[in-house]
């Protein structure tokens, strides 16, 4: 049972710790490379209805990928991590979220699909990863609680991938993507590729800057 939050005039989000809203798991079943997965969805959690247009096209650039070491940050119920992990199984995948119930479930998702490769922890953006880095940083980022906690993403990334590690992110037009496609460029030194696109949406992939490269950013 997740401890009750004290009432409060302020909307509860995805990326709230431990949102309000009374829990409804839904069950979901869907194809990834010839096995059907079995996942849970829940109410006040990121595409709680099953994979979002944005989730499904970061996904689908994971053909072909080579780490080591994944980093699934703001996983939600998990989509992202467990694609990740059936995909590459000899990779270490970590997903991380703030949400509780979000890791909850995502812990339970994974257990269920039958996933050893990866884990779940609680925490804000880097915070539960103090000195960790990783081939491949995977993120649909949290856009809607505002610019400065993506730019802040952004701007700590680069301390967490190794050093010819890559951040593959995925948003829309109406999220910013186009700002923050042009802020990593500027701010990273490093060019930007845009490895897919579809309904809106386009997913970036941006080197690590080499080192001295990165310039300090606004929320950094």
């Amino acid at each position: 049972m997740e401890p009750p939050e004290p009432a409060s005039e302020t909307p509860q989000h995805y990326f709230s710790a431990r949102p309000r809203v009374a829990s409804k798991p839904e069950e979901h079943r869907f194809l990834f490379r010839g096995e059907m997965l079995v996942i849970q969805t829940d109410r006040g959690l990121f595409a709680s209805h099953g994979v979002d247009p944005g989730t499904a096209l970061l996904i689908e650039t994971l053909d072909g990928i080579s780490a080591e070491r994944i980093l699934d940050l703001g996983c939600g119920w998990g989509a992202v991590g467990l694609a990740a992990a059936k995909t590459l199984p000899s990779a270490k995948v970590i997903l991380t979220d703030v949400n509780q119930r979000a890791v909850r479930l995502a812990r339970k998702n994974l257990d269920r699909n039958g996933v050893r490769n990866a884990e779940v922890r609680l925490g804000s953006l880097f915070q539960p990863l103090a000195g960790e880095t990783f081939d491949l940083i995977l993120s649909h980022p949290p856009f809607h609680a505002g610019r400065e906690t993506v730019l802040k993403f952004l701007a700590q990334a680069p301390a967490h991938l190794a050093s010819e590690g890559h951040l593959r992110i995925v948003g829309k037009g109406s999220q910013g993507i186009r700002f923050y496609q042009a802020w990593l460029a500027e701010h990273w030194g490093s060019k930007v590729d845009v490895l897919a696109r579809g309904g809106g949406y386009r997913v970036l992939d941006v080197a690590r800057p080499s080192q001295g490269a990165a310039r300090e950013g606004p929320a950094s």
